[in-house]
């Protein structure tokens, strides 16, 4: 019988509480009672990795992570970005080996929350998913503001053919006020429209974006699926003629010196290029809708990975020798590198496709941190951390519809509000963060619970989750004493969100255990009686 709790409040248990584990058999077990449609096989599972992973960094922070940031803050690690890139993959790949071990063994939504839960208990199974909102809610606000500007960009090349106010649309209708702000200090020109002196900037582009990713994923995993599929081969061809155009202009000597800036390139280089990688754990808050998980979802995870590896070292090898990458590099380079070298090739036409190019890459990035930071918050809601209404599915599509609509609209509020700057690094230390938990949480249950069945093991334990922890744990110690205010700003976050727990996430958990307690009561009450 469950124990009771006379008031929801702190109790002489209270520590004992907090670090109460859930079994993961009771999680399957729920998963198996009113858990969301299993509509997708291998092959989805590679295109969702796919989707995720190649976004935003082999389109633009290539650039930067090749020859350094524009304001001297960050080193460029010049044709070593290869090199680059092989780190970033294994400090990847240790991670992605323990979330396949988690995915097969508990199959269920929610990703690094659901393990996290089985094995650290209630308190850091809530503070994962309060890390876990930072990086695919704010991630998900960053790529759809991103998915705007490539869209600016794009209208922009056809300003002979449209209208002025379609080709050059005005600041305020598509940047945030932080941004728009930067713009209107550099140029007096621009207009911004003031409400009670307040700064009025809706980004338009990225609301509407944002408005049909919810429609499209409240229509069902499956449908988004295939649209991904599509932004998957548009972005994957884009990148092939690149490779295979470019390929035919490289300059040997451009990959001299090969690393201009010693190893400290090479890990500036990694740290930036580790963000172009993030997003194959995403998969794994889709376990609970994969029709064999078991089987599948090591291959979609480590797949992807490796798929996407190959196309990264591709485009560095050709990006690297079409631009010497050794000394100053145009600005134009760090936006847009694969589309400046084309049109540098007089290749414009092909520029043009690169652009087409990263907003499929985007899109595909868009619908699946969304499904992940719903997939999340769905699983939090089962566990009786928000509102068990949020459970509810669609009775058509069979998808969490509101709590989709609800993360949308909130990704929205977020555009008009957030500082992105600041918030895009604040994802950063919620990925390092999530990936260390799980490599924890393998090492843990291996010790508490060794005789439960595992699909997929993670090869050479503790061996590879330890080197995960030390690679995750060394770059994010390497990006903390980088001069940045998001090394404070994440601990106010994690402070925000031990309080919202204490204050709602253990109250509401122990009014549930007290509904269970009078549950069992009365029925034992009713037996008696018989």
């Amino acid at each position: 019988m469950a124990e009771k709790f006379h008031r929801a409040t702190f109790t002489r248990n209270f520590l004992k509480t907090i670090t109460r584990i859930k079994n993961p058999d009771e999680m399957l077990a729920e998963a198996k009672a009113e858990g969301l449609e299993k509509t997708l096989g291998v092959f989805d599972l590679i295109i969702l990795g796919v989707g995720a992973i190649i976004g935003s960094g082999i389109f633009a922070v290539v650039g930067i992570a090749a020859a350094g940031s524009a304001d001297g803050s960050s080193l460029g690690a010049g044709p070593a970005l290869v090199v680059s890139m092989i780190i970033a993959a294994f400090a990847c790949i240790f991670s992605a080996l323990c979330y396949s071990e988690f995915a097969t063994m508990i199959p269920v939504a929610g990703g690094a929350y659901t393990y996290t839960f089985a094995t650290l208990g209630e308190f850091a199974a809530w503070m994962v998913g309060w890390v876990l909102m930072l990086e695919y809610a704010i991630g998900f606000i960053a790529v759809a503001c991103a998915w705007s500007n490539h869209f600016v960009q794009f209208l922009s090349g056809f300003e002979h053919v449209l209208p002025a106010w379609l080709a050059h649309p005005a600041v305020w209708l598509v940047n945030d006020s932080f941004s728009a702000a930067k713009i209107a200090a550099a140029d007096a020109s621009v207009h911004i429209p003031t409400l009670f002196g307040i700064p009025i900037c809706i980004n338009l582009p990225a609301i509407i974006v944002v408005l049909l990713t919810t429609m499209i994923l409240v229509k069902g995993t499956k449908d988004s699926t295939k649209m991904a599929g599509v932004m998957v081969f548009i972005k994957l061809a884009v990148i092939a003629l690149f490779v295979v155009a470019g390929a035919f202009f490289v300059k040997p000597d451009n990959w001299v010196p090969f690393a201009p800036n010693g190893a400290a390139g090479i890990f500036a280089g990694a740290f930036l290029i580790f963000f172009a990688y993030i997003g194959f754990d995403a998969l794994a808050t889709a376990a609970e809708e994969c029709k064999n998980p078991q089987k599948d979802l090591p291959i979609g995870i480590i797949g992807s990975l490796i798929i996407t590896t190959i196309v990264y070292v591709s485009v560095a090898l050709v990006l690297t020798g079409l631009q010497d990458t050794s000394s100053a590099v145009p600005l134009a380079f760090l936006k847009a590198p694969m589309a400046y070298c084309m049109s540098m090739l007089k290749m414009n036409w092909a520029a043009g496709l690169i652009s087409i190019g990263s907003l499929a890459g985007l899109t595909s990035v868009l619908l699946v941190l969304e499904m992940a930071a719903t997939r999340i918050l769905y699983a939090m809601s089962r566990d009786h951390f928000i509102s068990q209404r949020f459970q509810k599915l669609h009775p058509k599509f069979h998808t969490p519809a509101l709590l989709t609509w609800t993360v949308g609209i909130l990704a929205v509020v977020g555009i008009l509000t957030l500082n992105l700057d600041v918030a895009a690094e604040l994802c950063n230390y919620g990925t390092f963060t999530s990936f260390i938990i799980v490599c924890v949480a393998v090492l843990i249950l291996r010790k508490t619970d060794p005789e439960r069945p595992r699909p997929f093991k993670v090869p050479f334990s503790p061996v590879t989750p330890t080197l995960g922890i030390i690679c995750c744990g060394g770059l994010m110690i390497y990006k903390s004493m980088q001069p940045s205010g998001s090394a404070l700003l994440f601990p106010v976050w994690l402070g925000f969100g031990a309080i919202i727990y204490l204050l709602y996430g253990f109250v509401k958990n122990r009014l549930n255990e007290n509904k269970i307690h009078l549950e069992k009561v009365e029925l034992k009450k009713q037996e008696m009686m018989k």
